[in-house]
């Protein structure tokens, strides 16, 4: 059975003696408790045991833990059994193409789980350095603005930052589509947090596509008690650590949505009796974010490539959470309001998306340099945006009235119609190879398109595609 899977001692039986929620109160007479991460099974009349991990010692004699499934139908009483293992799930290629909970059960409908199928603990350690490979290889993901600005490494963390409804999870979408059809790869995504119609809907996208059989799926939703919620991660983590481990194979891990876990956190440390900390999270905050984090490296032969979507709460960047996940990346993609309220689709910040990968002696000169002119051409324009809306762009110096040009048309350059939209606007996805992007980029900032229309730069793929919508327009 998954989640409570392990043996169980005999000297490890107990009896609940309280429910506060979805914490619960568990005595063992024979006084052998149950290490802290460890796993209980709490026996339910006609139904599968309940599980739960152990979170707290209160005496000599009982444990408190938090369940990761819905106590309702349990009383005291109950007889609960200690495995003293941490909580198992499924691994293998048994869970691709599924839909998991947080303990590991299928919940999409689908046949039972091969008896065969292998199980890992969700607890574990973070690789040894001896261990870790030190890969600089792109991870490239056919999204122009991410792949110029803000290029990912292979085996790093990647996170997308923006508040809600600037466009997250479609970017994560689209992600899982490019990589599976690009890269070959294992995708493994986690959804913490989501609506059950997020699920549904990522569920038959991929269906669709034809990338399902390559991507495991785990959720632990809104509606479900908050230690689903903060376990989900580690379920899907312990997933892509045995296709790195074991089968040898790179793995990209997507989380939507991480911020959704520090939430959870924060509520089992508030059902634990935990004193809160700053602006009222849990005082666990940063060790909960690096058992996740730490464990997604990259080892020689194989590399877990992380890319999250994190949502900042009231668009506020200094948000205790948000900082603290920052400080575990190796590129940061932030979402802009105003730029997704103009149309501007991905809305990624081209002046505040930053990567440790760009640098000259990495990406190579002529991709660096790029770069840097796009920043600095976008980042002048914004500063006088101020005074072109008080006085017009007619009082600007002739230099600076072809910086807002140019300006204006990379911004536009740099949408781009995907491929998981198309039944919304219509338009055929693209995915953009970097040489076409520098490409256009160099162009526009060389001043080819300064007499275009900028609706001809607007959601196309590469250069050529723009010129051709810009010729059809001349000719009507």
């Amino acid at each position: 059975m998954a989640g409570v899977n392990g043996p169980r001692d005999p000297r490890g039986a107990g009896r609940l003696i309280a429910v506060h929620g979805s914490v619960v109160d568990v005595r063992f007479a024979g006084g052998l408790l149950p290490a802290i991460d460890e796993g209980i099974a709490i026996e339910r009349d006609g139904h599968r045991s309940l599980v739960a991990e152990v979170q707290q010692h209160l005496d000599p004699a009982t444990v408190r833990a938090v369940a990761l499934e819905d106590t309702s139908g349990i009383s005291r009483g109950a007889k609960a059994h200690a495995t003293h293992a941490p909580i198992r799930v499924p691994v293998g290629d048994a869970v691709l193409g599924r839909l998991l909970n947080a303990v590991g059960l299928p919940v999409d409908r689908g046949p039972v789980l091969p008896q065969a199928t292998e199980y890992r603990p969700i607890h574990a350690p973070a690789p040894t350095i001896e261990r870790l490979g030190a890969s600089l290889e792109r991870f490239h993901t056919g999204i122009k603005v991410i792949d110029l600005l803000a290029p990912l490494v292979k085996g790093g963390k990647a996170a997308m930052f923006g508040g809600a409804g600037v466009g997250k999870t479609v970017l994560i979408m689209e992600l899982i589509r490019s990589t599976v059809e690009r890269h070959s790869g294992i995708s493994v995504f986690a959804g913490i947090g989501e609506r059950s119609r997020e699920g549904h809907e990522l569920l038959l996208e991929l269906r669709q596509s034809g990338v399902l059989a390559r991507t495991a799926l785990v959720f632990g939703q809104m509606n479900e008690p908050p230690g689903a919620r903060w376990r989900a991660g580690l379920t899907a983590l312990s997933i892509a650590e045995h296709f790195r481990d074991t089968a040898h194979e790179n793995v990209l891990l997507l989380i939507d949505n991480v911020y959704r876990l520090v939430q959870a956190g924060s509520e089992v440390s508030g059902l634990l009796d935990r004193l809160p900390s700053r602006v009222g999270y849990q005082p666990t905050l940063a060790s909960e974010i690096a058992e996740l984090e730490e464990r997604i490296a990259s080892v020689a032969g194989a590399a877990i490539t992380s890319i999250q979507a994190v949502y900042v709460p009231a668009d506020d960047f200094t948000d205790p959470a948000v900082a603290e996940i920052f400080s575990h990346l190796d590129s940061s993609i932030v979402l802009s309001r105003n730029m997704a309220s103009e149309g501007m689709y991905p809305a990624v910040d081209p002046l505040a998306s930053t990567s440790t990968l760009l640098d000259p002696r990495l990406v190579g000169d002529a991709h660096y340099r790029t770069a840097q002119e796009v920043r600095k051409t976008i980042a002048h324009y914004r500063d006088l945006q101020e005074i072109i809306a008080l006085l017009g762009i007619e009082e600007l110096s002739t230099p600076d009235r072809r910086i807002v040009k140019r300006a204006r048309r990379l911004m536009r350059f740099l949408t781009q119609p995907f491929l998981v939209t198309v039944a919304f606007t219509g338009k055929p996805g693209r995915a953009c190879e970097l040489e076409a992007t520098l490409a256009g980029c160099s162009a526009i900032l060389d001043g080819e398109t300064d007499e275009w229309n900028e609706s001809s730069l607007y959601m196309v793929g590469d250069l050529c595609e723009a010129r051709k919508r810009e010729h059809a327009a001349a000719g009507a």
